[in-house]
């Protein structure tokens, strides 16, 4: 259950010492081919972090050799130091694994405004690199040594696998517990298959997947400057893969790791899931759940297990979606709470002390349906992000 899954991969995560708190925390994912096609999606934040300015430069050819990725520093808002380091970094692992530079994509997590050590980087970059050629079986806890390494404020790593009947692989691994509200992405992705497919391909596959997955996260309200979700395709396993059957098992593999991303997300006590019914529209479907999601009076009344579903309809009605006010359904854990905007079943016939929550909402207004993936407002959230820096 790892990047490595796949044939044509190899992994490693070292300690390089960029993280306060110790621990593995810089890992490289090494393409081998034979073929190199590669895809990826970022942060829609204006306010991008270097290694996502430079990643966004190495992907254009749909080429990639390698991804490093390091965790206890975001390089972000760090001026032409940072993109130095940046580009360094890329140059090392580059350097050390024999490939170009401009086919290696950069991924950093951690504070903004803080620079690197780019020494410890570059350290980290040759104790990682020596792994990868110490292991040539690759076992899983190769990947999963990588997986830890991207963790900051993660619990546990977070890794998928999707093997095909017809002999292609799919593996993935994702960090992420906070700062949850993508556009395109979700905090650091490494997706990698062995099937044989171009660029064009992956790119297709993967923003379809990521349409329907990342970007349906929604667990803080919070988009981060350093997204990036990306997708290699080593062809190692010779077989070219039916475009729509990858994409579905890519989709498949993609909300794994975002219901993983969801479950581990900053104190979070409830994972709560939207579903938007018979809107005029797929967009207008996500609005509204998006809406509901980011209401903080919603979620702190999950939090406190109530089913406050008058909540749910003020945050409905800020939207500019199509709807009749008074024609709107809740219903909370299966129980019917309202119906054509007025009350239905009793509100404490809803038990809410599980931690997955089911929040339906029907507009009665057309035939779209989508999901968004959210979580209550804990005390511990509150507490977590204020002293994340100290």
């Amino acid at each position: 259950m790892s990047v490595t899954a796949p044939a044509g991969f190899a992994a490693a995560g070292t300690e390089a010492g960029l993280k306060k708190s110790g621990g593995l925390d810089l890992a490289i994912v090494q393409n081998l081919g034979p073929a190199s096609a590669a895809a990826a999606v970022f942060t829609s934040n204006r306010c991008l972090a270097n290694p996502v300015l430079w990643s966004r430069q190495v992907v254009a050819d749909g080429v990639v050799s390698a991804i490093v990725l390091n965790s206890g520093g975001a390089n972000c808002y760090t001026g032409s130091q940072g993109f130095q380091t940046t580009h360094a970094t890329a140059e090392a692992v580059a350097e050390k694994l024999g490939v170009s530079a401009g086919d290696v994509l950069v991924c950093s997590t951690g504070l903004i405004g803080e620079q690197l050590d780019l020494a410890k980087v570059t350290a980290g970059v040759a104790a990682a690199a020596s792994d990868l050629r110490a292991d040539a079986a690759q076992t899983s806890d190769a990947g999963l040594a990588a997986a830890r390494a991207i963790m900051t404020t993660d619990t546990r790593p977070k890794q998928a696998e999707h093997r095909s009947p017809t002999g292609w692989t799919i593996g993935g691994m994702a960090k992420g517990a906070g700062m949850l509200a993508p556009g395109l992405a979700t905090m650091l992705v490494v997706l990698t298959t062995d099937a044989l497919l171009t660029s064009a391909q992956l790119d297709v596959a993967l923003r379809q997947a990521t349409r329907l997955t990342f970007d349906r996260l929604d667990s803080d309200g919070c988009m981060s400057t350093n997204d990036t979700v990306s997708l290699l395709a080593s062809g190692a396993s010779g077989i070219e893969a039916d475009l729509t059957e990858f994409t579905e098992a890519l989709t498949d593999l993609c909300r794994d790791l975002t219901r993983q991303l969801q479950a581990d997300a900053e104190g979070a006590g409830h994972d709560v899931a939207i579903e938007v019914r018979n809107a005029a529209t797929e967009q207008e479907a996500v609005t509204v759940a998006r809406a509901v999601s980011r209401s903080n009076l919603f979620k702190t009344a999950i939090y406190g297990n109530d089913p406050n579903w008058g909540r749910v309809l003020a945050a409905v009605g800020t939207t500019d979606a199509a709807f009749d006010p008074f024609n709107i359904d809740v219903a909370i854990n299966g129980v019917q709470v309202c119906s054509g905007g007025e009350p239905d079943q009793p509100r404490d016939l809803v038990d809410l002390t599980p931690r997955e929550v089911s929040v339906v909402i029907d507009l009665h207004a057309g035939g779209a349906t989508a999901t968004i993936w959210t979580n209550d407002l804990t005390h511990e959230y509150v507490e977590e992000n204020s002293a994340y820096s100290s």
